[in-house]
């Protein structure tokens, strides 16, 4: 331990105070005693998780707590530390809440359990001789018995002066003036404390169960710029609950407060609207988010000495069984009882357990869509689903019906009608969730839902024997008026391509504006204002009538280009996220395909870091911003969508930047679809060189991987600015990845960062460290190269880089491929050939 470090896990002076709290309840503490209150912790102090510290504290629900601060002598007391419940082979470091039952004692018998409001590491709990440390630059981290860092404030260097536990629950890191630099209201959890606001963003995700405390990502509880919503983590995300109230901007600083007796939204610090009543708080008091996504508030009951459920917050407004859990998939909700679709034509689904009826249903046959000829629709009256977002309006069941048929993705169709009217609404769903019975009384609509399933194909009958002489006859003829009909078919379908794809891209469900040629010429005044061209077009810059500044890429060519467009349409239609352009729409008409994005002020990357001009030069703070936003963009690709989109083409040229530095992937003309259940795809090699990751020359099969190693790249040359393949230095230093595997035989990774800017040789040693995530990424085999969703954790800090890495990134000896399983290309989907573009994405 260095000079001046304290280690607390076994400090007397901290049992001291910490006694009084933590000893076993034959102890007691009178009403006049001196308060033993631990709130605070300067810089340069350890904690230590250990198993045989005497501070540690066994609770008669099965849980464990091994304080580290503490606050408050009686009543509500919020201390954190290292908690387990059950077997305890691992720990959060958590905030957690204690309620006792009499003013005269602090412990005792009616000392209540420790309730969790507040975590760090849910997903990466740690074991027992794990520490957490308030480092002397001023990070707050915590680290695994080996070292590895599982969560981290990330503070280091941000004038920290030390650690508080407030009385409301927050923990925070403060600077010299006493100001808030790091505080754990704004990293939210699955609960909220009375006083905690959730500002415009900010959401609670609930834990898996009371036992397994990692996040069940599927359902949320926010606050937006219009209010509070209850989502389902699906792409784009399906609404429970929703309080629209009011459009806040980010001036105006927005925020829901969670007050003693409601859930309130303040605008401009003043009061505009309570949105939820809640029972006011008689002692201890929260409000929990539970992966059933119930909103439930919990109070400490002096009579039973026990927490209780006061209220659950959204059930009169939803009803049991308006929750997407509420049954389990394809199981239907009525007066909180869960059953299975039964159809008078056979039976489709079976309970996944028959005890536990709330689990949902299952198909007896999955669906497949390489047997979609054996796809049905069984309708199901009067069933209604929890939320309805209308892909088609003024329609009618058979069209409704249609257009889940012809979508494979589409696993059922929800109609919505009122009796008075012929035509109605439909929603299509990718995924079919809780459903339940409709209530006409109460929605005042009537309600039919469509389910897809799966028949099984028919026995074929058997046949006698026959003469061979008609077969051979028939298929001789059969063939020629193959050949015959194949040229009428080719001059025929020459003509029908557009109106196909026009036809294709109507039937499309979540398809972005459809505009008119003549418009995008009028809103480009007339295509003069030219932001760059690629290999597939021209880009332009335009103005929408109310003002917006667009972003308008003209493709140029036949054929491929066109499957290039559709491939963007289809992939980026109907997928929104912070990290990714925006389509705002497109136009294919006759010949043209046009297609039109958000305007990003500050163009692609390629611009800011090949650039030896001082003033287009980025800051290591820019940079490394920037490489966190790819990162988020190619998780959210690989593992948020609907289907998992591998992009084929990371490059600086396809990064564009906004106003405001932020980083977004584009163009998704060579992108490829993989469905959930498969690991790889088959495609022909497509991309640019350079980028190109080493199985592809192995094997036509690939994995999400292959984006990883283009990303590796792309970090090296935001690091050392400079391309990565650079013909004006001496042949052995062109390649980049040649430069980077000698420079770190020879550990002297610091001569090639950008040496144009004095900010980054500044940070060289962060520089290096990134280049070592780089190399991660960039490792021969792909099965070693980590996932987005694991980059982005050791860029926000919570995980380390692995060691040991192979820096012969293109050594096909120790390169793999996956095992190839075969995938069709997609009808809009053919090979696209290797054009570098200067400018492949908008402007």
């Amino acid at each position: 331990m260095s000079p001046g470090k304290k280690n607390l896990s076994l400090s007397s002076s901290f049992l001291q105070l910490l006694l009084p709290f933590l000893l076993t309840s034959s102890f007691l503490c009178p009403i006049d005693a001196q308060p033993f209150d631990y709130p605070t912790a300067s810089l340069s102090t350890t904690w230590k998780n250990s198993a045989t510290a005497n501070h540690s504290v066994e609770f008669t629900d099965g849980s464990t707590v091994r304080a580290v601060l503490l606050r408050g002598t009686f009543g509500p007391k919020y201390a954190c530390g290292f908690y387990c419940n059950g077997a305890c082979d691992t720990y959060l470091f958590a905030i957690f809440i204690v309620q006792t039952n009499s003013v005269s004692y602090i412990v005792g018998p009616n000392y209540g359990f420790p309730q969790v409001v507040w975590s760090a590491n849910r997903d990466f709990p740690v074991k027992v001789n794990s520490t957490l440390e308030l480092t002397s630059s001023g990070d707050l981290v915590l680290k695994d018995a080996d070292g590895t860092v599982a969560w981290s404030t990330d503070t280091s260097d941000k004038s920290v002066a030390g650690l508080n536990l407030t009385e409301a629950g927050n923990l925070v890191l403060f600077d010299e003036n006493n100001a808030t630099v790091w505080q754990s209201f704004d990293h939210p959890t699955d609960s909220l404390v009375p006083g905690q606001r959730l500002l415009i963003g900010q959401k609670l995700t609930p834990n898996v169960s009371s036992t397994n405390w990692t996040e069940f990502g599927m359902l949320s509880f926010g606050f937006t710029a219009s209010g509070l919503y209850g989502l389902v983590g699906t792409n784009p995300p399906e609404v429970y609950y929703q309080f629209d109230y009011i459009q806040v901007t980010s001036h105006d600083m927005g925020y829901a407060e969670y007050m003693n007796g409601s859930l309130a939204l303040f605008v401009n610090s003043e009061l505009n609207k309570t949105m939820i009543e809640i029972p006011s708080a008689m002692s201890a008091q929260y409000m929990r988010l539970g992966s059933d996504g119930h909103l439930r508030v919990y109070e400490w009951s002096q009579n039973s000495g026990t927490w209780e459920q006061v209220a659950d917050l959204l059930t009169g407004y939803l009803g049991d069984c308006a929750y997407p859990t509420a049954c389990g998939n394809y199981s239907i909700c009525s007066n909180g009882q869960c059953s299975c679709p039964v159809t008078s034509n056979g039976m489709y689904f079976q309970q996944i357990n028959s005890r536990r009826p709330n689990l949902g249903c299952s198909e007896i046959t999955p669906l497949s869509c390489s047997d979609s000829q054996y796809h049905s629709l069984i309708e199901l009256q009067d069933v209604n689903y929890f939320t309805f977002n209308s892909d088609l309006e003024s329609t009618d069941p058979e069209s409704c019906k249609q257009a889940c048929e012809k979508n494979c993705w589409c696993k059922a169709a929800i109609f919505r009608y009122r009796s008075n009217s012929s035509a109605g609404s439909c929603y299509l769903l990718s995924k079919v969730f809780s459903l339940m019975n409709n209530d006409l009384e109460k929605t005042h609509f009537n309600s039919t839902a469509y389910i897809k399933v799966q028949n099984v194909p028919p026995a074929p009958s058997p046949t006698r024997k026959k003469s061979q002489l008609p077969v051979i006859i028939g298929s001789s003829l059969g063939a020629l008026f193959v050949v015959v009909l194949l040229v009428g078919v080719v001059i025929w379908k020459t003509r029908r391509v557009d109106d196909e794809e026009e036809i294709y891209l109507d039937q499309v469900p979540g398809m972005p504006t459809r505009f008119s040629y003549e418009i995008l010429q009028a809103t480009t005044e007339n295509f003069s204002k030219k932001l760059g061209a690629g290999g597939f077009g021209s880009v332009f810059e335009g103005t929408l009538i109310d003002g917006t500044k667009i972003a308008v890429k003209q493709l140029e060519g036949l054929g491929q280009i066109k499957k290039s467009f559709l491939a963007e349409v289809e992939t980026i239609g109907s997928i929104h996220h912070v990290n990714l352009v925006r389509l705002l729409g497109f136009c294919a008409e006759k010949m043209h395909r046009l297609l039109v994005y958000e305007f990003m002020a500050n163009g692609s990357l390629d611009r800011w870091i090949y650039q030896k001009n001082s003033e287009l030069v980025l800051e290591w703070q820019q940079r490394k911003k920037i490489i966190l936003d790819i990162a988020k963009g190619l998780n959210y690709l690989h593992e948020d969508c609907r289907q998992k989109i591998i992009h084929l083409d990371i490059k600086p040229q396809n990064i564009l930047l906004d106003e405001n530095f932020n980083a977004k992937v584009s163009d998704f003309g060579l992108s490829k679809l993989i469905d959930r259940d498969q690991s790889q795809v088959m495609t022909t090699m497509r991309g640019t060189p350079g980028y190109l990751a080493p199985e592809w020359l192995l094997s036509s099969a690939i994995t999400e991987k292959v984006d990883v190693y283009s990303f590796g790249v792309v970090i090296l040359e935001i690091v050392c600015g400079r391309k990565v393949f650079d013909s004006s230095l001496n042949e052995e230093d062109m390649p980049l990845l040649n430069l980077f595997k000698r420079k770190a035989e020879e550990e002297r990774l610091l001569d090639i960062v950008d040496k144009c800017s004095e900010d980054m040789q500044f940070h060289g040693p962060d520089a290096v460290n990134m280049m070592r995530v780089a190399a991660w990424c960039l490792q021969a085999d792909f099965a070693k190269r980590p996932s987005m969703s694991t980059v982005v954790k050791v860029l926000e800090g919570v995980m380390d880089v692995k060691v040991d890495l192979d820096y012969n990134f293109f050594n096909l000896s120790r390169a793999k491929a996956p095992v190839e399983v075969g995938q069709r290309e997609s009808e809009f989907r053919a090979t696209t050939p290797l054009l570098p573009s200067v400018l492949s994405g908008p402007r």
